[in-house]
């Protein structure tokens, strides 16, 4: 008999990527793979474990796609990831819909455990966390076809005070050069036009491996690769922005002027309990030398607010300090205790309708700046990367738009037909807070 998968993937974009690599040695050892849980003989649920609503939506979908035991065709459901990893003994022991366990450390023996489950046994996959990636694993993109994610490192070790990762997911570990730019090569080989590199902090890269900070010489080789067009930068740290990394970001054209920063707090006090340097004045002279180095650069940040201690003049310094800089993206979360962080404990937690006061008055202050600086593009020309059509018109993302977390550009293009992948001109006629409207020039 021949067996199908279903797979749902949940959390960011390095989970993805393992969902991804698991459904491709699934299909090379003669699964077949749907998109229809009602289809799937074998289920598999890759949990996203960070904070507690991404927890409590993973427990949902385990849940959801237990239905298809009794009501589909279901034989197996399994739960991969970062809440397998973190939870192994307590999943098992309460959730009976389960047939298995994979932690983060078990992608590439994905196919064991799903024969071993087929065969009966209640597999628990759960080891050390995350897994080496030497060499190229077999990928089933679940992005569009143009766009790929590529993993340059697993893990962290930055410690800070609020977060989980390095317990679910192991120390940093850099991939090996020659490893990326090997799966680079097949990906620009498949079509895929725009890779996106992705790491808990992709500017450690090569710290570990190589005893210094190597993404530069990264982006370089990657430039150099025919069929990609756009090399996109996320999950970067203050304190790696070197000068060479710099010099690569202005100087090479495939590398999007696009620059992920999360920066978390600016106030000193605030970012020192959260076990991260720097303060508002740092970061903003560093903002500085990055605009004044890359012309056009558009800045993503994300900030946290409510975490322990965090006083009303913490959070003006913040509210200041983002009205001053006019980030063209900001991300902002409310800081959410995770068990077993040294954050979780700590003393003066922030009451929850004030963190979400907090919260409200960031995001309305960021929409707005985020409004002016799309309607300076109004009459202007730009680059779109076509992503799709719905009704009458097309949509995709310019250099300034990262895949999922960023607006887009929303076209009309008379009797023209493009496609997916393609690279096209819009002239851009309204601006919306995260969106733009034009028509293809």
């Amino acid at each position: 008999m021949s067996f199908t998968v279903g797979m749902i993937s949940l959390g960011c974009a390095k989970n993805l990527v393992d969902a991804e690599i698991m459904l491709g040695q699934l299909d090379r050892a003669g699964f077949r793979i749907t998109n229809r849980p009602e289809e799937a003989h074998i289920l598999i649920v890759n949990t996203c474990g960070f904070i507690t609503p991404a927890k409590e939506e993973s427990i949902n979908q385990i849940l959801e796609m237990a239905r298809y035991k009794k009501n589909g065709c279901c034989r197996v459901l399994l739960a991969a990831g970062c809440l397998a990893q973190r939870y192994a003994r307590e999943l098992l022991a309460e959730m009976p819909e389960l047939d298995g366990l994979m932690g983060t450390g078990a992608v590439p023996r994905v196919v064991d455990v799903v024969m071993r489950a087929l065969a009966g046994q209640r597999v628990m996959a759960v080891g050390e966390p995350g897994y080496a990636c030497d060499s190229p694993l077999p990928r089933l993109l679940a992005t569009p076809g143009h766009t790929a994610y590529v993993k340059i490192a697993e893990g962290c070790s930055n410690r800070c005070a609020y977060c989980a990762i390095p317990a679910i997911r192991g120390p940093y570990r850099s991939r090996p050069m020659e490893s990326i730019r090997e799966e680079v090569v097949q990906l620009a080989a498949r079509g895929v036009k725009e890779v996106v590199l992705v790491a808990q902090d992709t500017t450690w890269y090569g710290l570990d491996l190589y005893r210094e900070r190597r993404l530069a010489s990264l982006l370089r080789s990657l430039a150099g690769i025919s069929g990609i067009h756009w090399i996109r930068l996320l999950y970067g740290h203050p304190d790696g922005f070197t000068g060479e990394l710099v010099d690569v970001l202005a100087a090479e054209e495939k590398v999007c002027r696009y620059i992920d920063l999360p920066l978390q707090h600016v106030s000193r006090p605030v970012l020192a309990r959260m076990g991260r340097s720097g303060n508002g004045e740092r970061f903003g002279q560093l903002i500085d030398g990055l605009r004044r180095a890359i012309p056009g650069l558009t800045l993503r940040t994300t900030f946290m607010v409510g975490f322990p201690g965090e006083t009303e003049e913490d959070f003006r310094q913040l509210l200041d300090f983002v009205a001053a800089v006019r980030f063209e993206r900001a991300g902002v979360f409310k800081f959410c205790p995770e068990e077993g962080t040294p954050a979780a404990t700590m003393p003066r937690q922030v009451p929850e309708e004030v963190k979400e006061e907090r919260y409200r008055q960031v995001m309305l202050l960021q929409q707005q700046i985020s409004l002016e600086h799309n309607r300076s593009l109004v009459g202007r020309q730009v680059t779109v990367l076509v992503e799709g059509q719905k009704d009458h018109l097309y949509f995709g993302r310019r250099e300034a738009d990262a895949p999922e977390v960023d607006g887009k550009v929303f076209f009309t293009a008379g009797d023209n037909i493009i496609a997916p992948g393609d690279f096209v001109q819009v002239r851009i006629s309204r601006a919306g807070e995260y969106d733009l409207m034009g028509e293809l020039a």
